[in-house]
């Protein structure tokens, strides 16, 4: 699993069946500080609602993957497993 920043969306005229409907994001991998950046930018797929500033949990893990999307063979590579809670807000 990989912390990261939604910095950006993509979309694609052309794609995978696997990919049909699903919004693709640009996600910025962090360092374990949360800010620092850790490698160039991934497109992540999300079924989690993300958006442009929030942090989430990425997942390359084929298996959980498969399930996640219900799918043997796709293309994708990293995942949105969940948005991570901003520490800010918690009493």
């Amino acid at each position: 699993m990989q912390v990261a920043l939604i910095v950006g969306h993509s979309s694609a005229t052309v794609k995978h069946a696997s990919l049909a409907a699903q919004k693709l994001l640009l996600a910025q991998p962090l360092m374990a500080d949360g800010c620092t950046p850790d490698g160039p930018p991934l497109l992540a797929v999300d079924r989690q609602g993300a958006g442009i500033g929030q942090r989430v949990m990425l997942t390359s893990d084929g298996r959980a993957i498969r399930e996640m999307f219900g799918v043997e063979n796709s293309p994708i590579r990293w995942a949105v497993l969940g948005i991570v809670d901003d520490e800010s807000s918690t009493p």
